[in-house]
This record gives structure tokens, sequence and C-alpha cells, in this order.
């Protein structure tokens, strides 16, 4: 049962996702910048060699698994929220009634 926040705490929330958001569009930007500067020194500073495929497959990773961090374990699916939800139901199972924290 999700619990109901208060006008604070979802102002706290929404500003915290938006950052992230924000966050990840910044990390973009630059993966693409630094990555058509990347390009055009393997293309035209040192040969035609296609060395510039490899840093554009490793961050590219990286800028991947962020936006996953973000757009989908982050706000999108109420992932994170179900799994600390079932995390708590389980600590309180093994604690029992008659033991506390």
């Amino acid at each position: 049962m999700p619990q109901t926040l208060t006008p604070e705490e979802i102002d706290a929330l929404a500003r915290k996702r938006a950052g992230a958001k924000l966050g990840w569009y910044a990390h973009a930007t630059v993966y693409v910048l630094v990555n058509i500067v990347i390009f055009a020194m393997s293309r035209y500073a040192f040969g035609t060699r296609p060395w510039s495929v490899f840093p554009l497959l490793g961050w590219g990773l990286g800028l991947a698994l962020h936006g996953v961090s973000v757009f989908i374990l982050g706000s999108g699916s109420n992932l994170r929220e179900r799994l600390v939800q079932q995390e708590r139901e389980r600590i309180q199972r093994q604690q029992g009634p008659g033991n506390p924290p």
C-alpha cells in the first residue's frame, strides 16, 4: 500500500527526480559533443583507423545504464519503491512481533 506524501515531500521528490533527469540530459549532451570531437580527430588528425568506436561504445553503455537508472528504475515504474517495501516487510517478518529493531 503506497504511503500518502505531504505536499513538501511531493515537492522534494519531484525536485530530486527532475534533477536526475537534467543530469542525464547533461550527460547525453557531453557524450555527443565529445564523441563528435573524438570522431573528427580519429578521422582527420590521426588517420582513418576507426579507433573512435571504442570510447563511443564504452561511454554509450554507461550513458544507457544511467538512463535506465533515471527513467526506468528512478521514477517511471516505481520499481525501487516496491523493492524497498518488500525489503521492509521481509525484515519485519524476520524480527517477529517481540523483537525490536
